[in-house]
């Protein structure tokens, strides 16, 4: 699953390039030129993850957009980009509620490092148990419960499995699994990732209905039934 920005930027131009990188980096981005259109979504489902906001906008400023937001949406997490540099700035989108702040013309490498750093202190932890098939995974213990047996996982294992079950019933890039765990992406790490993999194949093997399937090439299909 694509993590869905939300870009409200009034510039055409820089809007779209903005929009294009982050689409090339497996962002899923809806561009929004009027803020007005945005506060119009603020009583629906509002499928983001998270909203990038222009501070200088006409009708309605980044600061006043995001006061509307996080009134409805309380917590959801903001970055703030502004031609300015100002210190008031800065400590004014903070004090709102901003979890960074970026002045343009920005780095869109660095935008992208901003925006996974704040989906990882933002993205809610783990449940303390889930129930897969038939064992039972206690996330603080690193325990994974069976009838037939138990096995106490490492912490890699253990932040392996609970990406796969992120993103359960997808498929899952390889490339995405190295960077988002490993946070770099060559041959050794490669081989690592398939160690891991073949090691979970082996806890989950008296569940036939759970499912690691590789995909060659690509990554990896999982199917695992929770309940």
């Amino acid at each position: 699953m694509k993590t869905k920005i939300l870009l409200a930027e009034d510039d055409p131009d820089f809007g779209m390039i903005l929009k294009q990188y982050l689409e090339l980096e497996d962002f899923e981005v809806t561009w929004f030129q009027n803020p007005e259109d945005v506060v119009g979504l603020l009583g629906t489902d509002f499928p983001f993850h998270i909203g990038i906001l222009d501070i200088m906008m006409p009708s309605i400023d980044g600061f006043s957009l995001a006061k509307m937001i996080l009134k409805e949406k309380n917590n959801f997490p903001l970055l703030f980009l502004t031609a300015k540099n100002q210190k008031i700035d800065r400590l004014m989108g903070l004090k709102i509620g901003a979890d960074d702040y970026v002045a343009k013309p920005c780095d869109p490498e660095e935008l992208v490092l901003r925006i996974k750093n704040i989906l990882k202190r933002t993205q809610p932890n783990a449940p303390a148990k889930i129930k897969i098939g038939d064992y039972y995974f206690d996330t603080e213990k690193l325990l994974l419960s069976h009838p037939e047996g138990n096995v106490r996982l490492t912490i890699r294992e253990r932040e392996l499995l609970l990406y796969l079950l992120k993103y359960n019933g997808t498929m899952i890039k390889r490339d995405d699994i190295l960077d988002s765990l490993w946070e770099t992406n060559d041959y050794f790490t490669g081989r690592s990732l398939d160690v891991f993999i073949s090691r979970l194949r082996k806890y989950f093997m008296n569940d036939p209905q759970i499912k690691i399937q590789s995909l060659r090439g690509i990554g990896f299909e999982v199917d695992f039934p929770l309940n």
